[in-house]
């Protein structure tokens, strides 16, 4: 009789995030009897926030932000997925990775988790409000701020999502931001990107600085009172039959120059294995099913999953029952920026929002904002490992 294995782990609570897991699991354990996996899961903000150090002492696999990459690889909290998996498999992932989402997780020559699950933010409508208006979809930034005068524009406005966008302004400027010790972001780049930043917010119901991704979505579709929102992270379940009172369509972003389009910062998440695990075997057995072609074109998708596995986007059942949210969003996908993954990184992202969010808001200076921006990515530099 073989040995009976039972596996712990945590995602985060949305349909994307906890359904794929346990669906996954199920099977997996249907197909070895003597393996049971259970999934918990927690709130979007604490997927972001809460030190992944922490959550291996007490689960065997965790659904990860790709930031933790550098933390990971300082504090060898989780494993690299190299040591247990083939080069085959690897290699595999690696070609049909969407965008940077394979290498988002590799770091410091080691991959610290696998890349199940691809996102970066998009712009999403309410067609039938648009038609309805007689409004077509903005593609310039002028376009934009003639829509938001009509009060039918939103954007997610937490602090991580606004320094997400913030980054998304610089880029599509011709700047990535932290590319230097010194400075976020140069002076130039970063006046203008928060005063277009701060130009739009003007125009947003105040609310929406309360509001995640999943709460703007949520907002759009169980009332008539938002048609489009011009970046934030893609949610494909939105888009499909059934899911949301009314479905949204998915998009590629406006250009701010007229070539070419927004260059937004790469998000999804990652399925990591904790150092503490005892049945390591197994545990990465379950992770390359989960991340398996095979699996990410069917059963990952059909229990709500997003996919991290470029097959699965360009597949056409997926496509044709989302809308075509994988093939329509694919483009800003692949252009999508890799935000810093430093050991330190995460202390700045907790905190520079709140900055950024504040000016938003209530206004105030641009090189205020920037010196407060800098003294924060100073002090993630010389972070001890705790």
């Amino acid at each position: 009789m073989e040995k009976q294995i039972s596996l712990r782990g945590i995602t985060w609570n949305h349909s994307r995030g906890f359904l794929p897991m346990v669906a996954t699991a199920q099977r997996f354990s249907e197909l070895h009897p003597h393996v049971q996996i259970s999934w918990e899961k927690r709130s979007l903000q604490q997927f972001a926030d809460f030190s992944i150090q922490e959550l291996a002492e007490r689960f065997d696999l965790l659904v990860i932000d790709h930031p933790w990459a550098g933390f990971a690889a300082k504090t060898k909290s989780i494993i690299p997925l190299d040591n247990y998996l083939s080069e085959a498999y690897l290699t595999d992932q690696q070609l049909n990775s969407v965008g940077a989402s394979y290498e988002s997780y590799h770091y410091d020559g080691h991959l610290w988790a696998l890349p199940i699950d691809a996102a970066t933010p998009v712009a999403a409508s309410r067609p039938d409000l648009l038609a309805e208006k007689g409004l077509q979809l903005p593609e310039s930034f002028e376009d934009l701020m003639v829509l938001a005068d009509s009060g039918l524009v939103a954007f997610a406005g937490i602090p991580i999502d606004v320094l997400m966008n913030f980054y998304t302004i610089c880029c599509s400027l011709g700047e990535d931001p932290c590319q230097s010790d010194d400075q976020v972001i140069s002076t130039e780049t970063g006046v203008k990107a928060l005063s277009l930043y701060r130009m739009l917010a003007n125009k947003i119901d105040k609310e929406n600085f309360n509001r995640n991704p999943i709460q703007v979505y949520e907002a759009m579709t169980q009332a008539d009172e938002i048609a489009y929102c011009p970046f934030a992270y893609g949610y494909a379940n939105y888009s499909r039959k059934g899911y949301a009172r009314k479905p949204l369509h998915f998009h590629d972003m406006i250009s701010l120059n007229g070539k070419t389009k927004l260059r937004s910062t790469l998000g999804g998440t990652g399925l990591a294995i904790s150092s503490k695990c005892e049945e390591l075997t197994v545990a990465a057995a379950y992770a390359e099913y989960v991340g398996s072609p095979a699996c990410q074109q069917t059963l990952f998708f059909e229990s709500g999953g997003q996919p991290g596995h470029l097959s699965a986007w360009k597949n056409e059942e997926v496509n044709r029952q989302s809308h075509h949210y994988f093939s329509n969003t694919l483009p800003a996908l692949e252009r999508a920026f890799l935000r810093p993954r430093y050991h330190g990184s995460m202390f700045f992202q907790d905190h520079a929002g709140d900055v950024v969010r504040d000016y938003l808001m209530n206004g105030g200076s641009e090189q205020q904002v920037l010196s407060a921006l800098n003294e924060l990515y100073h002090k993630s530099k010389t972070l001890k490992i705790s």
